[in-house]
């Protein structure tokens, strides 16, 4: 194998790519050239305008992991941030409080925004960001348009006592401490997919859906138009690994989200949500952990090559042994 493409979200894909890395320079990986070359697929219905600027938090998340420029502690963000706009703009009363751009993350965001209103696509924005930061891999947006996911919560002060907010809102404000009762991914429906999106899935050798949210995030890259039957049509296996280990999510809002289109919080769950490309959904092989191994007849019995394995990503060489058990599942 030469040509990986994974679609990923922001920290957990982020961080599998890390260790996707690690294997491919070690050679811990079966069957997969030392020279393969890696495309990332990243969700842009995240994106946000924030006091001006066009602010893209998996893109960047992803960029800056594989740069080695993300706070390790945090997940998101420069290492060795410094706050000062933030604080300047809250003595200014300037909203939104609630969202807080680091000093030197500011930057990235300026030269984003100005290539924008100069008229060059948030691909080739993307490109160019990544010259300074080298991910290692070739970084593609989902799509050049505009997709913002919104969730819809209970508000006793609307007339319909619902209402919509911005993902950011929901995950950074509210914490995701309310029910989502709906997800509504506004502008994905008239979106097309980035340049080389298309042509990433269909040449590939290998298509993985790492353990990102599979509805804001892998959800939403497989809801631009084209994608998904590009995972169904392409010759490369698609093998997929559960962000849900031991009944709930490690980390983010999984559980929430799958909640509110009404998907069981499982990892059985999960996988039958994306489906066996067999009977018309995007999944050749489906990875859950050791702990949830109770889930595998289901899954098998559902046209999916399925395995239990241990998929906490402790450590590069831990996340590695998980991307290998996805390549042997596939023999």
């Amino acid at each position: 194998m030469r040509a990986i493409t994974v679609l990923s979200g922001g920290m957990g894909g982020a961080r599998f790519l890390q260790g996707l890395l690690h294997g491919i320079a070690t050679r811990a990986l079966p069957g997969v050239a030392p020279d393969a070359e890696v495309t990332v697929v990243a969700n842009t219905a995240d994106d946000l305008w924030v006091h001006g600027l066009k602010v893209c938090p998996d893109l960047d998340t992803v960029m800056y992991t594989l740069g080695d420029g993300i706070d390790p502690e945090r997940g998101w963000g420069r290492r060795e941030e410094t706050w000062s706009v933030r604080t300047e703009l809250a003595e200014y009363g300037v909203e939104p409080t609630w969202f807080g751009l680091g000093d030197r993350d500011v930057a990235t965001h300026l030269v984003r925004t100005q290539m924008l209103e100069a008229g060059y696509p948030l691909s080739d924005v993307t490109t160019a960001l990544c010259r300074r930061w080298r991910p290692g891999v070739r970084l593609l947006p989902m799509t050049d348009d505009r997709v913002e996911t919104h969730v819809v919560v209970a508000d006793a002060d609307e007339p319909s006592g619902r209402r919509a907010i911005h993902f950011q809102e929901y995950w950074v404000r509210l914490r995701a401490s309310v029910p989502a009762e709906q997800v509504i991914v506004v502008g994905q429906a008239d979106a097309t997919p980035g340049p080389g999106v298309l042509e990433a899935i269909r040449d590939a050798d290998l298509v993985v859906l790492p353990p990102s949210n599979p509805v804001v995030s892998v959800g939403t890259i497989l809801g631009v138009p084209g994608v998904r039957e590009a995972v169904r049509s392409t010759s490369a296996p698609v093998v997929g690994l559960s962000p849900i280990v031991g009944g709930t999510h490690v980390r983010g809002m999984a559980a929430q989200m799958l909640a509110a289109i009404g998907v069981e919080v499982s990892a059985a769950g999960v996988g039958l949500h994306y489906g066996a490309r067999s009977s018309g959904g995007v999944l050749d092989a489906w990875l859950v952990d050791e702990r949830d191994a109770g889930a595998l007849p289901a899954l098998r019995a559902a046209g999916l090559a399925a395995d239990a394995v241990p998929l906490l990503m402790t450590d590069p060489d831990a996340t590695v042994a998980m991307a290998a058990a996805g390549l042997r599942l596939l023999r």
